[in-house]
Order: structure tokens, then sequence, then C-alpha cells
């Protein structure tokens, strides 16, 4: 059977608006250049008409959590790497045996969390002679339930990374723990800044904010936020 649009299409370029407006508030309070954070739309389960329609109504960055989801949407809507006008971000926890496709179509990917995920993924990186946008994950929630590199192990993969090919690392990445008031998560946001600043001034990227959470992410220095039920709706 055919995807039924569950989020009612037609509020899709409203809802994308709505979002724009509260990035360039969140970056006039922190006084930043709401050109300078990138909009990710979490589209993941979501079917590929609703991704055209938010690339048509100005998105340009789409977020999976699922190698084969993304390797699917990518083919049908190339991304940047296959000489696309759209980025596909593999967002979620990736396992080795999946390396070879975001090696192929991913343009950025915001979770490295391992030595042994980095040296697979490079390897694919060479096989398939480019260089791959990456984040370091950090677990910045200390919750067991969390992927990523506990803090106090950054710096030894920051510094094994440097040496692979393949991986161009560009900052780091982080999520807070889940909670209805935004204001928990500034800690942790405000920890991944300062880890990025200590271990990683020279790679300035920073993905973390959520739908629920995107404005306080913005206020403590974020380039790339990941929101999905705020512009897509649930599924």
């Amino acid at each position: 059977m055919p995807h039924r649009h569950t989020a009612t299409s037609p509020h899709l370029a409203s809802r994308i608006d709505a979002i724009q407006a509260r990035i360039a508030e969140a970056c006039r309070r922190a006084g930043r250049d709401p050109r300078d954070v990138v909009l990710v739309g979490v589209s993941k389960t979501h079917p590929l008409p609703f991704v055209r329609e938010a690339a048509e109504a100005g998105i340009f960055d789409f977020g999976e959590n699922r190698p084969q989801e993304l390797e699917q949407k990518a083919e049908a809507l190339p991304g940047e790497v296959a000489g696309g006008h759209v980025r596909w971000h593999m967002i979620g926890h990736l396992q080795r045996n999946k390396a070879k496709i975001i090696a192929e179509h991913a343009d950025v990917f915001h979770g490295l969390d391992s030595v042994r995920l980095a040296n697979a993924l490079s390897s694919r990186l060479e096989d398939a002679g480019r260089l791959l946008a990456c984040f370091i994950q950090v677990n910045i929630s200390g919750e067991d339930s969390k992927y990523g590199v506990e803090p106090e192990e950054l710096p030894g993969l920051i510094d094994h990374v440097a040496g692979l090919p393949g991986i161009d690392l560009k900052g780091l990445m982080g999520m807070a723990a889940y909670s209805n008031d935004p204001e928990t998560a500034r800690p942790a946001f405000r920890r991944l800044r300062e880890l990025r600043d200590a271990h990683v001034p020279a790679a300035p990227w920073l993905s973390m904010g959520m739908s629920g959470d995107f404005e306080v992410a913005i206020e403590e220095g974020a380039t790339h936020i990941r929101v999905g039920s705020a512009i897509f709706g649930q599924r």
C-alpha cells in the first residue's frame, strides 16, 4: 500500500517557517548569525514525498538513523556525494558491518563513537575514494542507554581519528537526557561545547539539540540541530 501522509502535508512549509523563526530568535538572544545554524530535518520513518516537500520548502539537510533507509532515500534523491542538492546525515548508531552504506551514501555522519568503528569506516571510505564529514559522538548525558564515547576517552579517540584516511573530523555530537523542561539540557550542551573548545577547537561543529530543546542548544553554541517531529509530525 502507498504511504498515507500522516503529517498534514499542506502545513509542512508553515512548520518549517516556524522553526526557522525560532532559530532566528534563539540566535538573536545568543548574538549569533542564524546562517551559522544548520537545520537537519530528521526524516527517519517518513516517506520520501515528505522529504521532497521539505526540500522544496527550504530544508537541504536530512537525517536518517537506519543505513538501509538512508540508502534507499539517497538513491531516489541524491545527496551532495552523488551530485545532488541535498545532504544526507546519518544520525544514529552505526554497526561496523553497515559502514559501506554510509561511506557510499552519507554526506555527514554524526555517530563516530569508537576506534573500531572509525577503522571500519575509514577502510570503506578509502575504497570509495572520498572524505566524509564526521562528528564524534560523546555521551554527555551520563546515561547507559545513550551511545557515545565517554568524555574522558575523547582525547584518545580524537588522536586516533586524526591519523585515519577518509574521515574529516568536523566536531562533536551529543544528546541530552530527555526532559519536558528544555533548560535541564543546558549543562549537557555546555559540557559538549567545553569539550570541543578543549580538545578540537579546529573542528568547530556542534551537533546538539532536537525538537524539544534546540533553542537552548543554539544558545550554547550548536551549529547543527536535529529536528524531526516539530517538522514532520509524529509517525
